[in-house]
């Protein structure tokens, strides 16, 4: 760590560690403002202890981001067009970072000391397309360029759709135990167990159950909202300290030789299916000369083949060179997408592209094990804190009356699953949205309504999250362009 920050002036040392604290911060405030969500209904059940129910969400949450993998991550990363994850303008991706953070932040902070359970997702999308979109028109440009679209409506759909899947899926679950065991302890309130039985805790397996569904929605919590804070703070690294993390260093010869042979195959792809390419993907007449455009495959192609021989050794560039590389090889990753999502590209050529664009994401996708660990010990440790403002509203505050251990019981494995699901095709979902949903789901199929004030508050948080996000975001990186 002293050999990367002995180059760096004060200022920027400052800077780096003013950004990294924020970013260790965010996560620390996704820790006890979603992870509430996992730990809410173990507790209010009374199946654990609350500091044991913390402590054992915050140990899943931690080993949850250290097997979760990058592919959330760099979905997150990529909502930003390639142009300006490779300018190499310093300014404008601090600004980018602060705004970001600072917009998330702000209202993350808000609706938490309220006891709404938003989403910390939610609002993270929205201040990364906020400033997208806020960086496109101060530069003039075209709002198509100022946002990675598809992968914007890919995520748009992924938050819209896991809440209706967690209602339904819940609903259906308890619905299913309430045919196969109409009757039971599993159907009772924590309230009548203890108040009427005088028995504190629930029936063992039922307790059992509830357990290892908090454990299962706190490691999934972890794998995918974890991986959103290691996306930012790759980020922050890559804009801070070019030098050492625009490319993995640690890339090895083979590794450079497959991304150097997957530009080959693409070009001769290209070649091979010219016409319908030229007329999917003519070359446009922009405003931003550096955009990325499928035209371009011959020249980012060119490119690589002079930077990547098989003694390679990214320590011998200079930044420039460095900024360079990373362009041709996101260039052509974005290309590949492109391709790949074209109608006149059959399935056996989707899977031959699938491969190639893995060989040209590897040297810059990735992330050192300590930024992992950094953001597993944030996330782990705010799980500890700030927890109670949220359970009471998911135990009695969605359904018209208590609820109980097989609503308990159905909710959790239901976040648990759609997480894990939602993790395997790299798409970042909202632990607070599925579960909320989710227990509304049981309200309804356990016949006990819903209680329409607090529904009202939630349904009114999400809706107000995105666009706040994004304007406050906005906000800041308008501001802070102006003060640097």
């Amino acid at each position: 760590m002293y050999e990367l920050l002995s180059q760096l002036s004060v200022s920027a040392i400052l800077l780096l560690f003013l950004s990294l604290f924020l970013v260790l911060f965010f996560e620390f405030i996704n820790g006890f403002h979603d992870t509430a969500n996992a730990v809410a209904t173990v507790i209010y059940t009374q199946a654990m202890q609350p500091w044991h129910a913390v402590i054992l969400a915050g140990f899943f949450n931690f080993l949850g981001v250290l097997s979760g993998g990058l592919a959330v991550a760099y979905a997150i990363v990529n909502l930003l067009p390639v142009d300006l994850l490779t300018s190499g303008d310093s300014r404008h991706l601090i600004a980018m970072i602060f705004a970001i953070l600072l917009g998330a932040i702000v209202w993350n902070l808000g609706t938490w000391y309220f006891g709404l359970p938003a989403s910390s997702s939610h609002t993270l999308i929205g201040a990364i397309i906020g400033v997208g979109l806020t960086h496109a028109l101060m530069t003039q440009a075209s709002l198509t360029q100022g946002l990675n679209w598809n992968k914007a409506i890919d995520v748009a759909l992924s938050l819209l759709f896991s809440p209706l899947c967690g209602f339904l899926v819940a609903g259906a679950m308890l619905m299913g135990i309430r045919y196969f065991i109409p009757h039971g302890n599993i159907h009772q309130t924590p309230y009548l167990r203890s108040g009427v039985k005088g028995k504190k805790h629930p029936p063992f397996w039922t307790r059992f159950l509830l357990i290892i569904s908090a454990a299962g929605v706190s490691f999934a919590h972890g794998s995918n909202d974890g991986q959103k804070g290691v996306g930012l703070m790759m980020l922050t690294l890559l804009c801070l300290m070019p030098t050492y993390f625009l490319v993995n260093t640690q890339t090895d010869a083979y590794h450079w030789e497959r991304a150097q042979f997957a530009s080959q195959q693409l070009t001769i792809f290209a070649h091979n299916n010219q016409t319908w390419i030229d007329q999917q993907f003519p070359r446009e007449n922009l405003v931003n000369e550096e955009h990325c455009q499928v035209a371009d495959i011959q020249l980012h192609a060119q490119n690589l083949q002079r930077t990547l021989v098989s003694n390679f050794n990214v320590s011998a560039m200079n930044n420039t060179e460095r900024w360079q590389l990373r362009r041709d090889l996101l260039c052509m990753s974005a290309t590949v997408k492109k391709l790949m999502a074209s109608s006149q590209t059959n399935s056996s050529q989707k899977q031959y592209l699938k491969q190639l664009h893995q060989d040209f994401v590897r040297p810059v996708e990735y992330a050192p094990l300590w930024v992992i660990i950094a953001i597993a010990s944030a996330l782990g440790v705010g799980t500890m804190i700030g927890w109670q403002r949220v359970v009471k509203t998911i135990g009695e505050g969605i359904g018209r009356s208590h609820m109980t251990y097989a609503q308990g019981v159905c909710a959790q494995l239901t976040t648990a699953l759609s997480i894990a699901a939602a993790n395997l095709f790299g798409l970042p979902v909202s632990t607070t949205q599925i579960l909320s949903s989710a227990v509304a789901g049981t309200a309804v199929a356990n016949r006990s309504g819903l209680q329409k004030s607090t529904i009202r508050n939630i349904v009114l948080a999400w809706l107000f999250t995105f666009p706040i996000a994004l304007l406050l975001a906005g906000f800041f990186y308008f501001l802070i362009t102006r003060i640097l």
